[in-house]
């Protein structure tokens, strides 16, 4: 199948690479399926979540664990129910980038995180429920290996 996408032309995907959002995306409600398309040279750190349903919406997420170690998310079991797994570590989490100039400004949303089923290729966003992280973390509070 072909998809045109946003940052990465026409490109080439198979019907078990997509990931389907049942209640899509918080302001994003309608779209439901989406491509995880790393960006070249990120290592997998920074990706593309590409709609199938057109070139946009598509957002930047990033691997928060690659920013900071210690980020630890907690799903209710609730959530952990509609994921289908008992323990949060068994899923993958992504976080929503705007990405700003400088680039330094760019902030992270590290209170909503993507959740990723990666065996049932399904996924929801998430609010924590914490006041460990917040909405905007700028990239550069990372710089030293931790938020500021």
């Amino acid at each position: 199948m072909q998809l045109d996408t946003k940052y990465f032309g026409r490109i080439d995907y198979a019907p078990e690479d997509v990931l389907t959002f049942p209640n899509g995306l918080f302001g994003f409600e309608t779209e439901k399926s989406f491509l995880l398309l790393p960006f070249e040279g990120s290592d997998g750190n920074m990706l593309c979540l590409q709609s199938l349903a057109a070139p946009s919406p598509a957002f930047i997420a990033m691997n928060p664990f690659s920013l900071k170690p210690d980020y630890t998310p907690i799903l209710s079991h609730e959530e952990l129910h509609m994921m289908e797994v008992s323990r949060s570590e068994d899923l993958c989490y992504y976080v929503m980038c705007v990405v700003r100039e400088p680039v330094g400004a760019s902030t992270l949303n590290l209170r909503c995180p993507l959740v990723i089923n990666p065996d049932l290729r399904r996924g929801m966003q998430v609010i924590l429920d914490t006041d460990a992280y917040h909405m905007r973390h700028r990239l550069d509070e990372f710089s030293n290996g931790g938020v500021g």
